[in-house]
């Protein structure tokens, strides 16, 4: 009995020590029951701090959506529609012409209200900034620095060397017949719309040979504009992650172009590449990334634009064959007037287009390519009792004014007639394609006079149809899900 005494007793001496390391269950529970607690109280707090941000007064009625998140989502739903977005017409419905909400984690104030957002385009450098959502600015920036926000006397050069070069002066004296060529040219061999209207825009800018040059740079533009109202999250495999790449690859393009031609002794372009290079010695804000960036962010809008408002003409002529009827008997009527039928395309004949400008204005009122002009709130902004506080995104809505039924009757519809009664006091406030204020498209010219001219050429030298797509979609940016295939044939004299 002893040795079974000695064996047993450290067994029970082991089992005890066993038991008295074993945690105490129900304090395990209690522990874990204050962890969880504290964790909601926490997120409750962050979520409810996200829910109403501070503001020295009242702020616009609203959701802003998940932290972080916001409710991008919401917006980049597609909608295959030419009215305004859903996401936005129900908010206003809701809330109000004004109200607040989140996008890819920046708190944003949405304006569809004209008196405010006439307001604001007029606050620019006092009130309110230029600013662009992060997946924007990051495609348009050089690393570290926000170039696209230029203001000042860096806005004022932008301006001033891209009026010298695609402004109404050069379009009167020499790129009228220059973009008649082009286009016939293009149209000979047609293939894709938008690359045509870059590989113009990019000889313009850059001298640059679309036919000979090795790299195919309206490939890599083209795939950007994927990228515009993505979610700013740069992975492999992201829709962001790609537009970067693309991006990249364009501006190391256009830095070897810039390369070559600063090393050539004599620069003999005289396009706006060799302007920009000859004032770096009199404007101490032109390093070399700054006009790479000038040129790719110029170079970008003048297409993306373009080709947007031009495959929508086409699909609305096709859909609308008496509109199609008296362009083509407007643009008949200015070659019968000629003297010789075969003369090129004259200042005087485009200014004489008006049914064509009409059809431009309806299919621009329509088709508002971007979903709002963005700002930045530079201080407080008080305005029909609410707050914008700083450091806020403003988004006006400018297209939601152009399809306002209070506006246009019937605006969904499409009706080139319209603008025939309608006076420039009317058009100035309620018609805002282009933007408005000092910040108004520099190629607003330039783009009408290219859409006008194109239309010249296809419906005096060619018979075309529609074969298929033309399915609109708008996630926000308005696009063609599956392309816009058209079918033509030269006019035999």
């Amino acid at each position: 009995m002893k040795a079974r005494d000695l064996q047993t007793k450290p067994l029970l001496a082991s089992k005890g020590s066993t038991q008295h390391l074993q945690p105490n269950l129900p304090e395990m529970w209690t522990i874990g029951l204050c962890i969880v607690a504290v964790l909601v109280i926490y997120l409750s707090y962050r979520l409810n701090k996200w829910s109403n941000p501070k503001c020295n007064g009242i702020l616009p009625p609203g959701s802003m959506g998940l932290p972080l998140i916001g409710e991008t989502l919401q917006l980049i739903v597609p909608s295959y529609s030419l009215d305004l977005h859903p996401f936005i017409k129900k908010k206003a419905q809701k809330y109000g012409p004004i109200f607040r909400t989140s996008v890819a984690g920046s708190p944003i104030v949405v304006s569809i209200d004209p008196e405010f957002n006439h307001y604001i385009v007029k606050q620019e450098g006092r009130l309110v900034e230029l600013w662009y959502l992060d997946s924007f600015s990051k495609l348009f920036s050089t690393e570290g620095e926000n170039k696209t926000n230029a203001i000042g006397v860096v806005h004022k050069y932008i301006r001033s060397i891209a009026l010298n070069h695609f402004g109404v002066d050069p379009l009167k004296e020499k790129l009228l017949p220059q973009i008649e060529e082009f286009v016939d040219k293009a149209l000979q061999t047609w293939s894709s719309h938008p690359l045509m209207i870059f590989d113009f825009s990019a000889k313009l800018f850059i001298s640059y040979d679309a036919e000979n040059s090795p790299m195919k740079m309206s490939e890599k533009f083209t795939n950007i504009l994927g990228g515009f109202m993505s979610f700013p999250l740069n992975i492999p495999g992201t829709t962001y992650h790609k537009c970067l790449k693309d991006r990249n690859e364009a501006l190391s393009m256009l830095r070897k172009i810039f390369k070559e031609r600063i090393n050539s002794p004599k620069r003999h372009f005289e396009d706006l590449l060799d302007q920009a290079i000859n004032d770096t010695d009199k404007e101490k804000f032109l390093p070399e990334d700054f006009i790479i960036n000038v040129v790719f962010g110029l170079l970008f809008a003048s297409f993306e634009s373009i080709s947007a408002a031009l495959s929508l003409i086409l699909n609305l002529l096709a859909e609308h064959p008496a509109v199609l009827q008296e362009l083509t008997d407007e643009h008949k009527a200015i070659l019968k007037n000629r003297e010789s039928p075969n003369s090129i395309l004259t200042w005087d004949e485009y200014k004489s287009m008006t049914f064509t400008h009409q059809v431009i204005n309806e299919a621009l009122r329509l088709g508002g390519v971007a979903p709002g002009l963005l700002r930045k709130a530079l201080k407080d902004i008080e305005f029909k009792g609410y707050t914008i506080p700083a450091g806020w995104t403003i988004m006006l809505v400018n297209s939601a004014i152009q399809l306002n039924p209070n506006t246009y009757k019937d605006p969904l519809a499409f009706n080139p007639w319209r603008w025939k009664d309608l006076d420039s006091l009317f058009v100035s406030k309620n018609f805002m394609p282009f933007g408005g204020g000092i910040r108004q498209c520099v190629g607003a010219e330039y783009s009408k006079t290219f859409l006008a001219t194109f239309l010249h050429v296809l419906v005096t030298k060619y018979r075309w149809t529609k074969v298929k797509g033309g399915t609109i979609v708008r996630n926000p940016i308005l696009e063609f899900t599956d392309g816009l295939h058209i079918k033509f044939s030269a006019i035999s004299n």
